[in-house]
């Protein structure tokens, strides 16, 4: 009898010797391909890698590039605002040595520091002051040489001539009158106001036979405001300045002549340059308008 412990195992069998040989082939065939496979993906990969550099690098040259231009498009523009700076004040300088023409202020005017709407009102000049000018004008003002300076003026307030006080000129009295003007039909229509700047500006400038009164437009309709009919400068002038004088006793609420408006409330500003309307008369180059509270 066989023993148990001598039973011979029948798995324990020599496998063949082409086996021992082909698992080790499949392995190296398998590891082959795998190399192989690597191998051959791995220029693409270097590729990828190859082409986002020089991109990344031709964008950031680009915004390099663009960088650059933004900084030398703003040196220029600097360099160029300095420049014009330096020749606007080589100009200014320039002008004011050679200035040699003297005008005569026709009424008190605003001291500017420069044309533009920038500047800044840097003191006043009384009627009837000699100036020297330059002969440069911009933005409807013009330059004088005020102590060595440049200095800007609204236009159309100097002459040649020396004006005449206004009371000489017009045989003014310093009172109001208030008597009845040769043609009473001017006062239908407006107020016991209006008609007191009538009757004392008649009366002041008799040489002025026309006047608009009462009318269905702006201040007119309300009865409140009267048109002095005049073209002559030095005249319109010194109508101008015998109504600020006479501000307070008339009540005035604006004065409006040549393209300027003077207001009692805002009577430290001085004259005001105002838009044009377009034509003579609404710019009052032909008339000198007043209106009353």
């Amino acid at each position: 009898m066989a023993h148990q412990s001598h039973k011979r195992d029948t798995n324990a069998r020599s496998k063949p010797k082409a086996a021992l040989v082909a698992g080790p082939l499949a392995f190296l065939a398998t590891a082959s391909v795998v190399t192989i496979g690597v191998l051959t993906s791995a220029p693409v990969v270097h590729d990828v890698v190859a082409t986002e550099s020089a991109t990344a690098d031709i964008s950031g040259r680009e915004v390099v590039s663009r960088s650059t231009s933004r900084l030398d498009l703003q040196d220029k523009r600097a360099f160029q605002k300095a420049f014009d700076a330096n020749m606007s004040r080589t100009a200014t300088l320039k002008a004011v040595r050679g200035a040699d023409t003297r005008l005569w202020t026709t009424t008190l005017l605003n001291l500017w520091s420069g044309p533009g709407k920038d500047a800044s009102k840097v003191g006043e000049i009384k009627a009837s002051k000699k100036v020297l000018v330059t002969g440069r004008k911009a933005a409807e003002r013009v330059e004088l040489v005020i102590d060595g300076k440049s200095r800007w003026v609204t236009a159309g307030y100097l002459a040649e001539d020396k004006p005449e006080p206004a009371a000489a000129a017009t045989g003014a009295t310093a009172g109001l009158s208030t008597a009845p003007c040769p043609d009473s039909s001017t006062e239908s229509g407006l107020t016991s106001s209006a008609v007191m700047v009538y009757r004392a500006v008649c009366h002041a400038f008799p040489q002025i036979t026309t006047y608009g009164g009462y009318d269905a437009h702006g201040e007119h309709a309300s009865g409140k405001a009267i048109d002095i009919m005049n073209s002559d400068v030095e005249l319109g002038n010194a109508i101008a300045a015998f109504l600020q004088a006479h501000a307070s006793e008339l009540h005035l609420y604006d004065i409006i002549w040549r393209q300027h408006i003077w207001t009692p409330e805002r009577s430290s500003e001085g004259w005001r340059y105002m838009p044009s309307r377009g034509s003579a008369t609404a710019d009052h180059y032909d008339h000198v308008h007043v209106s009353v509270y």
